[in-house]
C-alpha cells in the first residue's frame, strides 16, 4: 500500500478475508489488528442504505447471520468497495471506519443485538 494521504489517522498494513471463516481480517501501522465478521460489515454498512440520511432512518438489517464478502474494490487510496454474496455493494470503507468498527466492535455489536430483539428481528435468513 501507498503512503497515507496528510492527516490520515491510521493506515492499513493488511486486508485479508478469510472466505471460510467469513471474516476480514485488517491490520493497520500502529500494530492493532482486527478481525471482522462479514456479517457485522454488513450490518454496519456505511451505505445510506442501512445508514439511512440521518440517525433516526439508521435500518436495524436482519437475517445476515451466513453473509460472505464476494469481492473487494479499492476506491483511491483512502477505502475499499465490500461486495457481499447478498450483492449489497454501496458502502465504502474508509480506513478511519474500519479502524472505528474494529475499536467498538463489541458495543456497536451488542447494539445490534439488542436492536434486533427490539424489534423481532432474527440473524437467521
Amino acid at each position: 500500500m501507498t503512503q497515507p494521504p496528510t492527516g490520515a489517522d491510521r493506515w492499513p498494513t493488511e486486508i485479508a478475508y478469510d472466505p471460510g471463516a467469513k471474516v476480514l481480517r485488517v491490520a493497520f501501522d500502529n500494530g492493532e489488528a482486527f478481525d471482522l465478521p462479514a456479517e457485522y460489515l454488513r450490518v454496519e454498512s456505511p451505505s445510506a442504505e442501512v445508514q439511512g440520511h440521518g440517525p433516526d432512518q439508521r435500518v436495524t438489517v436482519a437475517g445476515r447471520r451466513h453473509v460472505g464478502i464476494i469481492d473487494i474494490e479499492p476506491v483511491g487510496n483512502y477505502a475499499v468497495r465490500l461486495v457481499f454474496d447478498d450483492l449489497h455493494d454501496t458502502g465504502i470503507y474508509s480506513w478511519r471506519l474500519f479502524h472505528e468498527l474494529g475499536r467498538e466492535q463489541s458495543q456497536r455489536w451488542q447494539a445490534y443485538l439488542e436492536a434486533l430483539a427490539a424489534k423481532g428481528l432474527s440473524r437467521d435468513p
